[in-house]
């Protein structure tokens, strides 16, 4: 069965750090981009953090371009997302997302359950 587990939320200080991951199963890990996603309380779901298949090329949002670094691991079929300099409105809950594209092929996206992040005092 295919499985993204996330983990490494938790609460954190403004200006603290936390490292997310996602461990992968059920499918060849190492064929698929990913990404994380975030969404808070009464907002949609915005792209964070995405890298390629072989990791040499990440992309990041404005909101959080030099504060987070996402990175992989295929021979452990996990993503990270480090998180550093930590905002209140970095508040959310934080999906793992991986996708699938292909010539000629029909392109396939899994999800995880999601991680708690929030930022406080």
């Amino acid at each position: 069965q295919v499985r993204l587990v996330e983990s490494g939320g938790g609460l954190v200080q403004p200006g603290g750090s936390l490292r997310l991951s996602c461990v992968v199963s059920g499918f060849t890990f190492s064929t698929y981009a990913a990404s994380w996603y975030r969404q808070a309380p009464g907002k949609g779901r915005e792209l964070v953090a995405a890298i390629t298949r072989t990791g040499d090329a990440t992309n990041y949002a404005d909101s959080v371009k030099g504060r987070f670094t996402i990175s992989r691991d295929n021979a452990k079929n996990t993503v990270y997302l480090q998180m550093n300099s930590l905002k209140p409105q970095d508040t959310a809950v934080y999906y793992c997302k991986a996708e699938y594209h292909a010539p000629y092929q029909r392109s396939y996206e899994h999800w995880g359950q999601g991680t708690q992040v929030t930022v406080s005092s």
